[in-house]
């Protein structure tokens, strides 16, 4: 069946929009204008008996040219789909130099669809689909059709909305942003999580379990240097819960880590506020600790090292030969070394310098030293830094991303968005300094991040390709052809958004501003701007990672709620705040506490013995390798202090000390 959308839509913007049969019938086709620039179209029908086909789609073909194209999830070949499960603000965007063009699911009706649904886009074809059909997770993680799909009997329906404008908007992403929001997403929000404006309980959990509970093994303390240093553990995994019946399994080198991820420091700076607010000095004595262990690092020509970690031995157990389990030779054996989140090396000893951990590390020594203590060895130590860094820019305005110890630039995304970060640590640089040689670096920087990576969507970054989604990872600097799209990851996306904030607040020069609201955007892109009925926990204002990936609820939204609070309060934007909030309140939503009845009831199918002591385990993030079910498929199996609840309570403590409690825990009607 064929339709000419030219019959209802603005002329040349569709060529063409097919439905497939559902076994013999022909679909019913309905539209409605529902404002100046949008549609709903619907195609319908009943089944007297339950039916089985590859899939039942409808297929939008363009009727322009498209340069730019955006979509949800990498569909790199025929047959792939982005899977119901990555969506978090679904929809596929056209642009060229005359029109845009985006076709969104109506999330509502397709949900109530006893067939999953799913989008795909062709950019070679030019073509945009929709449709009901089971998938199949492949790799980690692209989804496939399946070869079959079940229809059963009853009413079915695919229904979508079309967004069109005569013009390339120059932030394609806001009207898609603003019309989930209006309709589904600020409804959501309210009623799922009015209910987690005190998130003091969840700092409590977070800090009992980390100091007292989980102490034993989360808790690292040893002299450097003569200096008693300290800071918890990089990983712990549900085996090591006081109440495991199973022998402890060491997920990874028992180890502190200082980079764009894992930042102890980090969490160390919300410990010190919420150590300082409540006037606990044994807390305040960890916070400073960690802030010794962070000095600690050895600095050479301005450049110093990411991970403090120990030597490892493999141990069988005797009531399980067969198992092996890592134990560490403990914190005699320190070495320091780098993330082994690279393309170069698979051990911390023998990885290179990541200029993106360096920087962020940095930057929160700045802002120890900024809002907490004016420890002037803090300063010094992120100056020498910052100097070394500005050396090593490049004539275009890049910086390296990964160096040898002689500051060697070593030839992978030495001009990716992950300058950005450091463009922003030294505009903070300048700010404490007035030394004009810091901004003028970052300035030229960010002219480069705008001239190069913001247009194309080149957002890649390490995460992008040496973390656990391997697809493309060869291929760095590549677009994906039948997606015209970047493999991308929204971690680059918020280093700019953050750089361009700081930009526009030191300099008042507006295209800052401009810029950084449209990677704010891009950004929000990747956050749940619904609460999804198919996942049984709430997932309203939480972030995936990148369109090669199936996180929900990722850590990173705690880090990314400051951002979005910080722009409402510079631009006045309402929905930024809520969205700032949500992404705030959901980052406290995979801890296993009695205040998470949902989350808590997962976690004890997947760990039956967890029990009061293990109030506060967080997980990272949720459905991780594509699959939620109500047994606790998703819910995953370690936490990661520095990338879960201690980063989570670390942006709560902030925002406090920003806004002030009334803010922070107000009620949104």
């Amino acid at each position: 069946m064929q339709i000419n959308p030219n019959d209802f839509l603005t002329a040349g913007l569709l060529k063409e929009i097919s439905i497939s049969g559902l076994g013999h019938l022909s679909p019913r086709f309905t539209y409605q204008q529902m404002e100046e620039n949008l549609w709903r179209l619907s195609f319908s029908c009943h089944l007297d008996k339950a039916h089985a086909q590859k899939d039942w789609e409808a297929v939008l073909t363009a009727g322009f040219s498209p340069t730019f194209h955006w979509a949800p999830h990498l569909t790199p070949q025929n047959g792939y789909v982005a899977a119901r499960h990555v969506f978090r603000t679904p929809a596929v965007i056209f642009q060229d130099n005359c029109h845009t063009l985006a076709v969104i699911p109506d999330i509502r009706t397709m949900a109530s669809q006893r067939v999953p649904c799913y989008l795909d886009m062709d950019a070679v074809n030019q073509t945009i689909s929709i449709g009901l059909a089971d998938s199949q997770v492949t790799g980690h993680i692209l989804y496939h059709k399946a070869p079959e799909t079940c229809y059963p009997e009853g009413d079915l329906e695919i229904a979508f909305y079309i967004l069109v404008y005569q013009e390339a908007l120059k932030n394609p992403f806001r009207p898609v942003l603003s019309f989930f929001w209006e309709r589904f997403g600020a409804s959501d929000f309210r009623s799922l999580t009015e209910s987690k404006r005190n998130l003091e309980v969840y700092t409590n959990h977070t800090y009992r379990w980390a100091f007292q509970n989980w102490k034993e093994v989360v808790w690292q303390e040893f002299p450097v240097n003569g200096t008693v240093v300290g800071a918890p553990a990089f990983i712990v995994t549900a085996t090591q819960s006081p109440g495991s019946p199973r022998p402890p399994h060491q997920r990874e080198a028992l180890s502190i880590w200082n980079q764009a991820w894992f930042c102890s420091l980090r969490s160390a700076s919300g410990l010190y506020r919420h150590a300082r607010r409540i006037q606990d000095p044994e807390l305040m004595a960890y916070a400073q600790k960690t802030k010794e262990l962070a000095l600690a690092f050895p600095q050479t020509d301005g450049l110093f090292p990411a991970v403090a970690a120990t030597r490892m031995e493999l141990i069988t157990d005797e009531n399980e030969p067969e198992t092996q389990n890592m134990r560490s030779l403990g914190w005699d054996t320190l070495y320091w070394g780098n993330s082994d989140r690279n393309p170069f090396s698979a051990e911390i000893e023998t990885s290179p310098y990541h200029i993106l951990d360096m920087s962020f590390t940095a930057e929160y020594m700045l802002t120890w030293y900024e809002d907490l203590e004016p420890d002037q060895r803090l300063l010094d130590y992120a100056l020498n830094y910052a100097d070394r860094l500005v050396g090593l820019q490049d004539d275009r305005g890049y910086f390296p991303g990964w160096t040898d110890s002689c500051g060697n630039r070593l030839g992978v995304l030495d001009d990716s968005p992950e300058s950005s970060m450091s463009a922003a640590f030294l505009i903070h640089c300048f700010n404490l300094t007035k030394n004009k040689h810091y901004l003028d670096a970052a300035l030229k920087c960010l002219d480069a991040v705008i001239r190069d990576i913001i247009p194309e969507g080149r957002w890649e970054d390490f995460e992008t390709y040496w973390s656990c989604s391997h697809y493309w990872n060869d291929h760095t600097g590549e677009k994906i052809p039948r997606n015209n799209m970047y493999k991308q990851c929204n971690f680059s996306m918020y280093f700019t958004s953050l750089a361009l904030l700081e930009a526009y607040l030191c300099t008042k020069e507006s295209r800052y501003m401009d810029w950084g609201r449209r990677v704010t955007d891009e950004m929000l892109m990747t956050q749940s701007s619904y609460q999804p009925s198919a996942i049984p926990i709430p997932v309203i204002g939480g972030f995936g990672v990148m369109n090669g990936d199936a996180e929900l609820n990722d850590a990173r939204q705690s880090l990314f709620s400051i951002l979005l609070l910080r722009y409402a309060h510079v631009t006045g934007d309402k929905e930024y705040m809520e969205r700032g909030f949500a992404a705030l309140r959901i980052s406290f939503s995979m801890m296993y506490c009695p205040e998470n009845p949902e989350a808590r009831l997962q976690w004890e199918k997947a760990w039956p013995f967890f029990g009061e002591l293990d109030y506060g385990f967080n997980m990272e993030n949720y459905g991780h390798n594509g699959v939620v079910t109500e047994e606790g498929i998703g819910i995953g199996e370690f936490t990661i202090y520095d990338w879960g609840n201690g980063a989570a309570s670390e942006a709560y403590e902030r925002l406090l000390d920003l806004y002030g409690t009334e803010f922070v825990t107000q009620k949104f009607s």
